[in-house]
């Protein structure tokens, strides 16, 4: 008898710790959110993401394998604001009935004037890295309240990314302290950059505006060309978007696009821009540089 005790209880030894761990299934919406969930959920979340890297979350079309990741999900995270205007329709094909997370919750929204004088919102948040800590702590929530028994590990490690975000933000408006307000302005595919000109000082053109779906009239392609002439802005496609039309206005100038931009989409492992943070520094450093 007393044998068959020790034996129970070195396999209860052995059993429990596996059992006790959990893995969170986790769907995010495009590559930036997913690296921002996998940062804060560490070993205790398996996340498959929709929009991958170089995926453009505007023009996404969801498949039947994006709609059985949904159905197997535990949790749902979106950047919300507007920008994934195809996940009411995902959640419902796919009969998920779990929580959907909007990490972009609390965040005051950029509005700008459309056709007609409608008021549309900006949905790219996170291109402030002070935006972007505070999507990480929403995530960080999300995740305890999602699985309460592995709230201390993901508080430490939630927390200690947003510390690197905030100082990501200290160090982003440092680089652009001395450049004078004059030579702050660029020209991008499209209209992504709102937040993070409105944190560091940046003004930004583009012939599209918040949507890579929205189509350039040719008066606006005609003032960007005029502009682009008389004041030789820095000029940079961005990774996630057809370049055609922005290297058409820089040709009709006479300039030459300076490099690539990441707004909306990281870029493969191997590449320059593969995690939220280093797409952000590129994006910084990049663009700094080229006024200077």
């Amino acid at each position: 008898m007393r044998r068959v005790t020790l034996s129970l209880a070195m396999v209860l030894i052995v059993v429990c710790p596996v059992a006790m761990s959990h893995t969170i299934d986790v769907v995010a919406s495009f590559s930036v959110l997913a690296d921002i969930v996998r940062l804060v959920g560490g070993e205790h979340v398996k996340v498959t993401e929709l929009v991958g890297p170089g995926g453009d979350p505007h023009a996404f079309e969801p498949t039947p394998k994006d709609s059985q990741a949904l159905a197997q999900a535990e949790v749902v995270f979106v950047s919300g604001l507007g920008l994934e205007g195809w996940i009411e329709r995902l959640v419902t094909a796919s009969g998920y009935r779990g929580k959907v997370v909007t990490a972009s919750a609390g965040i005051s929204p950029r509005k700008i004037e459309a056709a007609g004088g409608k008021s549309i919102t900006d949905p790219h948040a996170w291109n402030s890295a002070r935006n972007g800590a505070l999507y990480a702590r929403n995530v960080m929530n999300a995740l305890i309240a999602s699985d309460p028994a592995d709230a201390d590990y993901f508080r430490k490690s939630g927390e200690a990314y947003i510390r690197t975000l905030e100082k990501l933000d200290a160090w982003a408006k440092a680089e652009f302290a001395d450049i004078p307000q004059g030579k702050r302005k660029v020209l991008t595919g499209h209209n992504a950059f709102g937040y993070f000109g409105l944190e560091y000082g940046v003004q930004f053109f583009s012939p599209v505006s918040l949507s890579t779906d929205a189509e350039a009239s040719a008066s606006s392609v005609a003032e960007l060309v005029d502009h682009l002439k008389r004041e030789h802005l820095a000029t940079f496609i961005e990774n996630q978007t057809d370049a055609r039309l922005l290297k058409q206005i820089a040709y009709a100038s006479g300039v030459e696009p300076d490099g690539a931009l990441y707004p909306e989409a990281l870029s493969n492992k191997d590449g320059p821009a593969s995690t939220y943070e280093a797409a952000f520094r590129h994006n910084v450093t990049t663009l700094a540089r080229s006024m200077r």
